[in-house]
């Protein structure tokens, strides 16, 4: 059989899984700090082809789009957004770091700053530790400083600094579970020209409208692939009666 059947089959395969990325990206179009998935696909001969035209398509690289979202003001002082490039570093399960841009945070019973996942965000030391009956401030630079409900309230304390960090956006690799982190586990340095917007949270950077484009294209890529697969077949039942009469 023509290898035709082959390339057309990993079109399709291919092609299959960008539309698994697009509807990825579309399910988060309002999730906060998410950081659209890009898929492109790469032409690879076949060895061996008698004809040179023939080639498989594969998934070349999976890369993220890194530009900002919409800031979108909340007025609630634990939310925060990083402004321009950067991340808040937290802490996983395991103990090692991960990077995210969703800074919608929450004091835990026990006063540890964290996710709304429950993961613990990280400061100069360490996981941060809120104290009891206060307000916090968080200023640009990522210092949290608290305020007593209570008693003497023109008293600020400052009590920790946000790990932020900008590592090279090359060096991140993008988890199951939506974080990021160096390649070989790594952990990043805290970079002190991060700048942190308190009162806001960065929106999903997902173009709804480009992405609904993209689906219908891949859709119709899917379509003409496997049209492509339907004329092979049919060369070859075409070819096996020729060598039939013959």
């Amino acid at each position: 059989m023509d290898r035709l059947i082959y390339t057309a089959m990993t079109g399709a395969s291919a092609t299959m899984g960008q539309e698994a990325s697009v509807a990825h990206n579309l399910a988060n179009a309002t999730s906060t700090g998410f950081k659209a998935e890009l898929h492109r696909l790469r032409a690879v001969p076949v060895q061996n082809a008698p004809m040179p035209s023939r080639a498989f398509v594969v998934d070349a690289s999976v890369s993220n789009d890194f530009a900002s979202g919409p800031l979108q003001h909340t007025n609630r002082p634990l939310d925060m957004a990083i402004h321009g490039a950067g991340w808040f570093a937290v802490q996983m399960p395991d103990g090692s770091e991960a990077y995210t841009r969703n800074g919608s945070f929450e004091v835990s019973p026990n006063g540890i700053l964290q996710t709304r996942t429950g993961l613990p965000v990280l400061g100069g030391g360490g996981p941060i530790t809120v104290p009891p009956d206060v307000e916090v401030v968080v200023g640009a630079d990522g210092t949290i400083s608290t305020v007593p409900r209570t008693g003497a309230r023109n008293t600020t304390n400052a009590v920790d600094q946000l790990k932020l960090v900008n590592p090279p956006e090359q060096d991140l690799t993008r988890g199951a579970d939506g974080y990021f982190r160096l390649a070989g586990g790594n952990a990043a340095p805290a970079d002190p020209a991060v700048r942190v917007a308190s009162g806001y949270l960065e929106g999903s950077n997902v173009n709804v409208v480009e992405q609904m484009v993209s689906m219908i294209s891949l859709a119709r890529q899917y379509e003409l692939q496997t049209r492509m697969l339907s004329t092979a077949q049919e060369m070859d039942r075409a070819a096996g009666q020729l060598v039939a009469k013959a």
